[in-house]
């Protein structure tokens, strides 16, 4: 599998290889009310294109149904789940999971332990509106670390039944990260689009009991 994706402003002039910057004094938070925050950082991963290619070639991408209702449908993404005892595929995802923890451990109270990644091969490529509350998200607060490799998407937030929807693009090499109770209170998603834009992989780091 092969694609070309346009270089970001931010590895323009930067190595590639490089491991993702600090996240003190440089990540903002949005508060979302009701328990709920998110913080982002634009362009964390700088000369995240080699790492994008390298993951698009070299993880064991999977093509998956579930049932929805009545009928059995072809999930519109590509996936691939590390699990707590599985090594990660690439280091420069083992340099973003020690950072995150280095920042996040004594708030979140453990340590992120998982990764799932997703491929969206293109622009007829989604996910629904969900919150992560298989596991101890349904129930607790938690947190969810995303890391964005490749084309921009849209992802999308709005508050479990009802309320205005909060639209970020999350481009190449972006960080978002959902927190408090944000899985059980609010729900995201990364919606179809017509436009034409290339493939873009996501990277949930999460804690041990949270899909």
């Amino acid at each position: 599998m092969s694609s070309v994706v346009q270089t970001s402003l931010f590895d323009l002039g930067v190595s590639d290889h490089l491991p993702p910057g600090p996240l003190g004094g440089m990540i903002a938070r949005q508060r979302l009310g009701r328990g709920a925050w998110v913080d982002l950082l634009p362009g964390w991963m700088s000369g995240a294109s080699a790492l994008f290619e390298d993951l698009l070639e070299q993880v064991p991408w999977q093509a998956e149904r579930r049932q929805m209702y009545e009928r059995v449908i072809d999930v519109p993404r590509l996936l691939c789940f590390y699990g707590e005892d599985a090594p990660l595929p690439h280091p420069e995802l083992v340099a973003a999971r020690e950072s995150l923890n280095a920042h996040y451990a004594d708030e979140l109270g453990e340590l992120f332990t998982t990764a799932g990644l997703c491929l969206y091969r293109d622009g007829r490529d989604s996910v629904a509106w969900h919150g992560d509350t298989i596991g101890r998200g349904k129930n607790e607060d938690t947190m969810v670390a995303i890391l964005s490799l490749g084309s921009p998407r849209q992802f999308l937030l709005r508050p479990r039944g009802g309320g205005a929807t909060i639209r970020h693009v999350l481009g190449h090499g972006d960080l978002i990260v959902m927190g408090g109770s944000c899985q059980r209170t609010w729900e995201h998603s990364i919606p179809k689009t017509a436009r034409s834009v290339g493939p873009r992989i996501s990277v949930q780091f999460r804690p041990s009991g949270v899909r």
